[in-house]
């Protein structure tokens, strides 16, 4: 733990040594300094290792009811870790007034629990009956400011959505997954016939459905009714949630690509008023957390790896639909790690910080 100072609300970062946690870290150093002490937890593996958070060394604490000893009301907690955790250790940490700002799925779809992307409903995070504040998937948060800002302007009426998910998503195992299978493939003319890359990947696939390396995977998730998976049905819920549209039709396909960091979807939005491309370029151009980059005609368009290690969502693509004026579609990518979840999640708890000093 740091040095002492009253006045500002401590910090405790749940999950830190994790690959959301390692971005976590870096960007406490890197933005507004609005934290007394900070306090870093994990699992009993990783605990006592010592990492730098604001030119300091700080210990990290095996999760334990001890390692929240002196937070309480004032105080705000970052969950980092797989939903079992957050829904086991949550209510432990709100039972001393401490509010959490939780980045798995265990509370998203909570009645009580506000579901938050800054850009857009930053509003929601001052009414939290729990004391839990949630921050949705990291696709829906790659595509939400976007569409948000759209919203406000042409009103929302239907949505369809396809994903092209980053290996980092599975955090370091995907990402490790992914590498190892490039090196399989690397260098051979793999990808030419039936099975080749299956039988060079092995049965051992990592967290993917399927061989990732020279392929994508129509897949995340666990399988609900009538063939859609659950990662699928969890963007569609939360982005109703966070839009304040419990009644939007929206169609989402979830596709794991060979990318390492970086979401991309391309999305298709109808709205209730007809829309003009040059206009809603300028709508999205201004939109915070978004960044436009669309000139076609130059070869301008945002790419996972050009959003990778950045905060924005990148936004290009831009077009209205060709068989429908009131449809615009484009496509949209951004960093999982940073705006899917780490971001996300560190500008909630600056609000609660700001709300709380």
């Amino acid at each position: 733990m740091t040095g002492a100072r009253s006045s500002a609300p401590a910090l405790a970062v749940v999950g830190a040594t994790g690959a959301v946690g390692t971005v976590l870290l870096q960007m406490l150093s890197q933005r507004a300094d609005v934290w007394g002490d900070i306090r870093l937890i994990a699992s009993a593996r990783t605990a006592g290792r010592m990492l730098a958070v604001r030119a300091e060394e700080i210990e990290v604490l095996t999760l334990t009811e001890d390692a929240f000893d002196g937070l309480g009301p004032g105080d705000v907690a970052l969950f980092l870790t797989p939903a079992e955790v957050s829904a086991r250790w949550a209510s432990v940490v709100t039972a001393r007034g401490v509010v959490v700002v939780d980045q798995s799925a265990a509370f998203r779809e909570d009645p009580e629990v506000p579901l938050v992307v800054p850009e857009v409903n930053a509003h929601a995070v001052r009414i939290r009956p729990r004391g839990i504040v949630a921050t949705p998937d990291c696709v829906t948060a790659a595509m939400i400011a976007a569409l948000g800002a759209l919203h406000a302007e042409y009103s929302l009426s239907e949505l369809a959505v396809s994903s092209y998910q980053a290996a980092s998503a599975a955090g370091r195992a995907g990402t490790e997954a992914l590498r190892r299978q490039l090196s399989l493939v690397a260098g051979t003319s793999l990808g030419e016939q039936t099975g080749d890359v299956r039988r060079a990947v092995g049965e051992d696939t990592g967290p993917f459905a399927a061989p990732l390396a020279l392929n994508v995977v129509p897949w995340s998730g666990e399988l609900r009714e009538d063939g859609w998976s659950s990662h699928e049905l969890a963007v569609r819920g939360e982005t109703r949630r966070i839009l304040g549209l419990p009644e939007l039709p929206i169609a989402v396909t979830c596709v794991q690509v060979p990318v390492v960091t970086g979401h991309s979807l391309t999305v298709r939005a109808r709205f209730d008023n007809e829309v003009d491309a040059a206009h809603a370029r300028q709508v999205l151009d201004a939109a915070p957390g978004v960044v436009l980059v669309d000139d076609p005609a130059a070869g301008e368009f945002p790419t996972p790896a050009d959003a990778a290690g950045t905060d924005p969502a990148w936004v290009g693509r831009v077009r209205v639909s060709l068989d429908d004026r009131r449809a615009l579609e484009f496509f949209v990518c951004a960093d999982n790690l940073r705006k899917g979840a780490a971001l996300n999640a560190t500008q909630i708890a600056e609000l609660i910080a700001g709300e709380l000093a």
